[in-house]
């Protein structure tokens, strides 16, 4: 069966406000829309469909089929399992993540039935607004029968106001430094650096990226306001595709996603003062608003926990994947050090039971690692407070903001992917420890830096 997984596919909105040209849905960009009903019931809402890597090689994004060893790692969730028999497994463990990361900042969808003709349309209309990346790594799977249909929560759901609505959508990544005792003596320093900027150093040596990353991670979860503003500040200087601005639900600032640069620095400028004009904020206000509806929820908080799960780090969990399948452990075979095997094989030696249970969290946490979060705004309109949604004030303009706060991308990562994210793991940290930075990283040298360690590494062979 080929590797499928999800693409998320921004739906536009008719606007009742006075413009020379409203914009339709994307229903109406597929034929003329004859049943109004309908279009008016596709408004505000996002669909993602399913999409197929076109290298079959690579391994799959997310789940779409439980193997038998799958089943044994999420057989202790109710109804989990029994979900992909009635095709609704990314509804079911929406309800999962909602328990880690609250219902009330999860979406869920709903199944919606889709015809072959009508996902070969919808792929030619996307094609101009996808990354090449993306264009040559996959392709909508048109053989699916459903999509998910879920809000768009780039905006505000009801009636729309005079006011414009402004969405940032993050992707914050690990936020929290790795402590686990299977991190091997020369993998140390990890338990210094951010695994975001040691990728990031990585990515640039590899020509992914033409400018390192100022962002830390560890500033957006630290719960001090002071950092989360700089962690935010850092993220219009270098968007890269951890940083969108939408503005009434159309990207404002930012790219369309990928690990490329993903806005030009000669436009951000351009980007920031276009922004201004249509919402009343300067960068600085914004900046503001932003930290201090992060700060206030505690959305970040729910986050970072549910990151925590992974305890055991990718170096120890690997060892029960390999219990979980049956498999001989391709990463013990290559060790020599005599403590370091001790320690794995206390691992090996634990229950079928309570290796799925690590491995299942491991997985978990790996979806929140790589989740976005979506912060919208407006301006309360009246001063009341029986409102729907939380809110902030915000001093500088002396002006009241409702906001809501949603994970996306919340997909089941696929068990068989455990190699995977060995391997990378692998090869970002052996990188970092034998360059150390090769580009300019302005972050606090007390925080980590590279090691002389040896380059002998465990590795995985096939």
């Amino acid at each position: 069966m080929p590797a499928t997984g999800f693409t998320r596919e921004r739906a536009r909105r008719i606007s009742s406000s006075a413009t020379p040209a409203p914009r339709l849905p994307w229903y109406a960009l597929l034929r003329p829309p004859s049943r109004p009903f309908l279009v008016c019931l596709l408004l505000g809402k996002v669909l993602r469909v399913k999409k197929i890597l076109n290298d079959k090689a690579q391994p799959a994004p997310t789940c779409e089929v439980f193997s038998s060893s799958e089943q044994l790692v999420w057989g202790e969730i109710p109804g989990l399992v029994e979900s992909l028999k009635q095709d609704c497994l990314p509804q079911a463990y929406a309800q999962v993540m909602s328990q880690h990361l609250g219902a009330n900042h999860v979406d869920g969808g709903v199944r919606a039935r889709v015809s072959k003709e009508f996902l070969e349309i919808v792929g030619k209309n996307v094609l101009s607004s996808r990354p090449a990346w993306r264009v040559s790594a996959s392709a909508i799977d048109t053989s699916a029968d459903s999509a998910l249909l879920i809000s768009d929560h780039s905006l505000f759901s009801g009636k729309p106001r005079r006011s414009s609505c402004i969405a940032v959508e993050i992707k914050a990544k690990c936020g929290f430094l790795p402590s686990s005792e299977y991190i091997s003596q020369e993998n140390s320093i990890k338990k210094q650096v951010t695994r975001y900027k040691m990728h990031q150093q990585l990515k640039f040596h590899q020509g992914q990226i033409s400018k390192i990353s100022d962002y830390d991670p560890l500033d957006l979860f630290s719960g001090s306001k002071e950092r989360i503003r700089t962690a935010i500040k850092s993220f219009f200087s270098t968007p890269q595709n951890n940083f969108r601005i939408f503005v009434d639900g159309s990207l404002g600032f930012g790219g369309m996603g990928g690990g490329a640069d993903t806005v030009h620095p000669d436009e951000i400028e351009k980007c920031l003062e276009d922004l201004t004009k249509v919402s009343g904020l300067q960068q600085s206000d914004f900046i503001e608003l932003l930290s201090e509806a992060i700060f206030k929820s505690g959305v970040l908080d729910k986050l970072l926990a549910t990151q925590k799960l992974d305890d055991h780090d990718i170096e120890g969990a690997i060892h029960l994947y390999y219990d979980i399948i049956s498999q001989p452990c391709l990463v013990c075979k290559n060790i020599t050090d005599a403590e370091l095997l001790h320690k794995y094989s206390v691992l090996h030696s634990l229950s079928l039971d309570k290796s799925c249970k690590i491995v299942r969290d491991f997985l978990i946490a790996a979806t929140t690692k790589d989740c976005s979060l979506m912060m919208c705004f407006r301006p309360r309109e009246c001063e009341t407070t029986d409102s729907e949604y939380d809110s902030v004030f915000l001093e500088p303009v002396n002006r009241t903001y409702d906001y809501k706060a949603y994970f996306v991308d919340l997909d089941v990562k696929p068990l068989d992917k455990m190699p995977h994210y060995f391997k990378l793991d692998q090869k970002i940290v052996n990188f970092y420890t034998k360059n150390g930075e090769v580009g300019r990283v302005p972050c606090d040298s007390s925080k980590g830096g590279s090691t002389g360690g040896d380059d002998s590494k465990a590795q995985l062979e096939h």
